[in-house]
């Protein structure tokens, strides 16, 4: 098994070092206020508690980061994340059982009116604050850089390129000694945003080549295995291994990242050319609620681009928690806000500035 620790690090920087923690779920409602706790972020109401969240297992290194400094910032004040996967996630916020959802997909058309019959008759919304980038991360001995094309990339998780030389390939990376190992697929077993998004980027960016759509991910190429980190352990022990998994996740395990051709030449994935696809963001909804419009994002060929990313949402209702819950919501996020930096980085994740970071701001002191 190749481990290309040098070129996965450069991909943001540092190899993100430690293990991932979860916390179990609990109740989130059994908060008290306190004046003194409220650590030097300006207007955090200091309520101290447990806040339930449930969702997308790509931002699960990121929302244990945030937990740590939610819980520094609070003192009694505990995040509870379970990685359970979108749309768990959403499910679960409908119900009422969590505070918010983390998930890589907007609420589907038949869960908004029941969201908003949760938050007592207020609209959810959808605030874009893990911003991640999607690998293409492969496990292949003696290869260290590996470019593609978005075709040939769909034609590999489609099944119909097998090997690693195949001419395909190869005619995108001259001089590079492709091995004739076989290709070896590996997906998200579990329904997954992750999975939703990228077959959306392969819809519009190889429509030609790729007409499935949803979160799950068709089984009849390759092997499945469960939420980002399983699909990455699962490449890291395949020599021809590949899959589709957030860019920490792949640096965590010292996967190889293929450099990406949208149509203006290969493109590496890094903070750069992550954040030209961050300047271009269009939203597909209005005002606080900030549904990304992927179908503009993922059919961008802007040179320097790098548009195959995520933008994981954090659903929350605009209104209709009580007292307490929307405190701790609202201390939570704001923490997060003023979390982004260079930690959040070394986990494999693009920080949010600029206009972006204002505009969760906002939103976040909107909430009632």
């Amino acid at each position: 098994m190749i481990r290309n620790f040098k070129r996965t690090a450069a991909i943001l920087g540092v190899i993100a070092a430690g293990s991932v923690t979860l916390v179990a779920c609990g109740d989130s409602d059994n908060g008290s206020t306190t004046e003194t706790t409220a650590a030097a972020i300006e207007g955090l109401s200091g309520t101290t508690g447990q806040l339930v969240g449930e969702g997308a297992s790509s931002q699960q290194n990121a929302m244990d980061y945030f937990g740590q400094k939610y819980q520094e910032a609070v003192s009694g004040a505990t995040l509870a994340y379970t990685a359970s996967g979108s749309g768990s996630g959403r499910t679960n916020f409908v119900g009422g059982q969590v505070a918010f959802a983390g998930s890589d997909s907007p609420l589907k058309d038949d869960q908004i009116a029941p969201a908003a019959e949760r938050c007592e008759g207020n609209d959810a919304w959808h605030l874009p604050f893990v911003i991640g980038p999607v690998a293409i991360a492969y496990n292949l001995e003696g290869v260290e850089e590996l470019n593609l094309s978005i075709d040939t990339v769909a034609k590999i998780f489609k099944g119909e390129i097998t090997n690693w030389n195949d001419e395909a390939i190869a005619a995108e990376n001259e001089g590079v000694e492709l091995p004739d190992t076989t290709i070896s697929v590996v997906y998200r077993s579990d329904e997954s945003g992750t999975t939703d998004n990228f077959q959306k980027f392969l819809g519009a960016a190889a429509g030609d080549v790729w007409e499935t759509e949803g979160q799950v991910f068709p089984s009849a190429v390759g092997e499945g295995a469960n939420g980002s980190n399983g699909v990455a352990s699962q490449v890291s022990a395949i020599d021809g291994g590949i899959t589709y998994v957030e860019a920490g996740f792949a640096t965590q395990q010292g996967l190889g990242v293929a450099n990406l051709d949208f149509g203006a030449g290969p493109v590496a994935l890094n903070t750069d050319s992550v954040g030209v696809a961050l300047d271009n963001l269009e939203f597909a909804s209005e005002g606080h609620d900030m549904v990304v419009d992927t179908d503009a994002l993922f059919a961008s060929d802007a040179e320097g681009s790098y548009p195959l990313i995520l933008t994981t949402y954090e659903i929350v209702c605009s209104a209709g928690y009580d007292e307490t819950t929307s405190a701790m919501v609202k201390d939570f996020l704001t923490v997060a806000l003023e979390s982004q930096d260079q930690g959040l980085a070394d986990l494999g994740y693009i920080p949010v500035t600029g206009v972006h970071a204002e505009r969760l701001a906002e939103a976040v002191e909107a909430i009632q």
